[in-house]
């Protein structure tokens, strides 16, 4: 049996997807979160096969919890399920650890078989999704050479950026103030010659910068 957890703060459709889940042969709903803070809380008592994640939540942000997640449960497959389609969350999610990102328009079907992916080690996507993520990184170029190099402090947090921080909990992690963080992000951008978070994290990735 596939053991899926779900974390989505309308009650109507995690009622609905619990439903789904559990009226499945083969599937088990073990756990239903209306926040991120909750299922950080609860999940150890019983770590699924699966997770099945919203953003957009009351509290910290799903990709956050994702992040938080996977340095617990590394082997954890989270899956998104959200309204999101626009680049920025996609790159957040994917960097944070997800292995997959669904909309919530997903076929009850196909839902249930990009559960069965993840388990199996597959980055299921719907497919508005896939075509995102093909053209932004058919879109990037790799950063043209120039002598002037990231420093030390501008790698570190280009670094956190790919793995899955955002401002603030990159801030918090150097143990500088946001304030220093944005000064460092304008450098990162002026470098590598972008004008967003995640153009700069999808040129990292491209360009292999950040080992």
């Amino acid at each position: 049996m596939i053991r899926v957890a779900i974390v989505e703060d309308q009650g109507e459709i995690r009622e609905g997807l619990r439903a789904l889940i559990s009226g499945t042969p083969g599937y088990g709903c073990v756990g239903a979160w209306r926040s991120m803070e909750e299922a950080l809380a609860q999940i150890g008592h019983d770590v699924p096969d699966v997770l099945l994640a919203d953003i957009g939540l009351p509290g910290m942000p799903g990709t956050e919890g994702i992040r938080l997640l996977k340095q617990r449960y590394a082997a954890l497959p989270a899956l998104m399920l959200t309204v999101y389609e626009d680049d920025e969350r996609i790159f957040e999610a994917l960097c944070a650890g997800a292995c997959g990102y669904l909309l919530k328009s997903t076929p009850p079907a196909r839902l249930l078989e990009c559960l069965q992916e993840a388990v199996a080690g597959g980055a299921p996507m719907s497919p508005p999704v896939a075509r995102r993520v093909v053209e932004l990184f058919r879109d990037f170029r790799p950063p043209e050479k120039s002598d002037r190099k990231l420093t030390p402090h501008e790698a570190r947090l280009l670094g956190l950026l790919v793995d899955g921080h955002n401002l603030k909990t990159a801030a918090a992690e150097i143990g500088v103030s946001r304030a220093t963080v944005a000064w460092h992000m304008r450098g990162i951008y002026e470098k590598l010659q972008v004008h967003s978070k995640s153009e700069a994290v999808a040129k990292a990735l491209r360009s292999r910068m950040i080992r």
